[in-house]
């Protein structure tokens, strides 16, 4: 039985996709892993995928690298995702012996992998709309991931990835409900729900998010469902029947609504379709009418046109709004992407103002996570290591508990607080 080893980069959206591509291999009798690949072993494989993002710039730079280093597994080596979508010629420059396939193709894998077998490179980027929940299996995975649709209806400025996805592409809501349901009876206990753009869903077959988050809140089970991140220009199409969703048990009281920046200016030349003020309606309204909401948010620092005083406007939006979770991201010019033309910010300023928001954020983290220490908090176990069993609370807060003997994953436990840190609660099983 050939060995083939997935090794995953990026999003979440891109984790499912590999899910994808290892059940289809299975079926045709592959013994498929996931993992890093560990280049001193990698002849230890008959063949490696290496599922990719194109999302920054340091990331592709390691992707690369990592491409460089196992190239000579030659016609064995295959490259799929984002950046085999975007660049390919990258990739050819690096590996001319790999076989390619692009986003939309990863149905394809099997035949990729016959043809390698022949030692035949193939290279799979043809464009077009494909329902990625027709070729979905379920494993036997505590966490179930599960693609609802592809590219997105936005044109950010800085974004690449809508490059290498392509327009909006949503899936079927029956055969997504159906994975949920399929993944629930394999065990599953928490439902992701991804794409490139959540809040986008449906927008092309006249439904939308919030009628599949309250479908798949009506299946029967123990479990959680986590929505991925929504743009927030397209939140306002639904939020009543949004929030109606979140009402119910089984989903996860968060959100994960990406700003960008606190200044209207940049907002603008960022093509984002939404002001700051609008933003702060829009999370002041969720945390009004869903309790114990947990906020997460995006901000990209450093972006072209972003002054000193547009910086400080960032600064001030996250201290008014105290998202619970911001993920700070330095400015990095894609090559398909509208903002690489502009002249750019030296890279020191960057990574001066980088450094600053990254310091506002733990604090803002650090004083919120004080709130939960003495309560207690029913968790969701998910993993578990040598030292402790990590999991996630109703308001999907990462909670560590110290317990190394119960074998408790993917049971729902209540633990009491002792203590937080800006990324995490600490607890003791009750």
């Amino acid at each position: 039985m050939a060995r083939i080893l997935i090794e995953t980069y990026g999003c979440t959206l891109n984790q499912a996709d590999s899910r994808i591509m290892g059940s289809l291999l299975e079926k045709e009798g592959y013994d498929v892993e996931y993992g890093k690949l560990d280049v001193a072993q990698k002849s230890g494989y008959d063949f490696v995928i290496i599922n990719t993002c194109t999302v920054k710039t340091p990331t592709e730079q390691k992707i690369l690298n990592k491409i460089s280093r196992v190239k000579d597994l030659g016609d064995r080596l295959i490259v799929a995702g984002c950046l085999a979508s975007a660049s390919p010629e990258k990739i050819e420059q690096i590996a001319p012996n790999a076989s390619i396939l692009n986003t939309e193709n990863v149905a394809k894998i099997a035949e990729v992998v016959a043809s390698a077998k022949e030692h035949k490179r193939v290279n799979y980027n043809s464009r077009g709309l494909v329902d990625k929940m027709l070729f979905f299996s379920p494993d036997e995975s505590l966490i179930a991931r599960i693609p609802i649709s592809e590219g997105c209806l936005s044109n950010c400025a800085f974004c690449e990835t809508k490059f290498a996805r392509g327009p909006l592409n949503s899936f079927s809501q029956e055969l997504i409900i159906k994975a949920i349901q399929m993944s629930v009876e394999k065990g599953a206990k928490e439902i992701e729900l991804t794409a490139q753009d959540t809040g986008a869903y449906g927008l092309d077959k006249k439904t939308n998010v919030a009628e599949l988050l309250n479908n798949a809140a009506s299946i029967e089970g123990d479990f959680r469902i986590r929505l991925g991140m929504l743009n927030p220009e397209h939140l306002g199409r639904y939020f009543d029947r949004l929030v109606e969703a979140y009402k119910s048990e089984k989903v996860y009281k968060f959100i994960h609504l990406p700003v960008q920046s606190g200044s209207d200016k940049v907002l603008s030349d960022m093509k984002r379709n939404y002001t700051v003020e609008e933003f702060e309606d829009q999370v002041r309204e969720l945390r009004k009418k869903i309790a114990d909401l947990t906020l997460e948010t995006d901000v990209i620092v450093g972006y072209p046109t972003e002054t000193a005083e547009d910086f400080e406007e960032s600064i001030s939006m996250i201290e008014r709004v105290k998202p619970e979770i911001t993920n700070v991201s330095k400015f990095g010019a894609r090559p398909h992407a509208e903002a690489s033309k502009l002249k750019q910010l030296g890279n020191e300023e960057i990574k001066r103002r980088s450094i600053e928001m990254s310091r506002i954020v733990r604090a803002v983290q650090a004083e919120l996570r004080k709130k939960y220490i003495g309560t207690t908090q029913r968790v969701l176990i998910t993993e578990k290591n040598e030292r402790s069993l990590t999991g996630r609370n109703d308001s999907y807060i990462s909670v560590a508990i110290e317990n190394t003997e119960a074998n408790l994953l993917g049971t729902f436990q209540n633990a009491k607080i002792t203590g937080s840190t800006s990324t995490c609660l600490i607890g003791n099983l009750l």
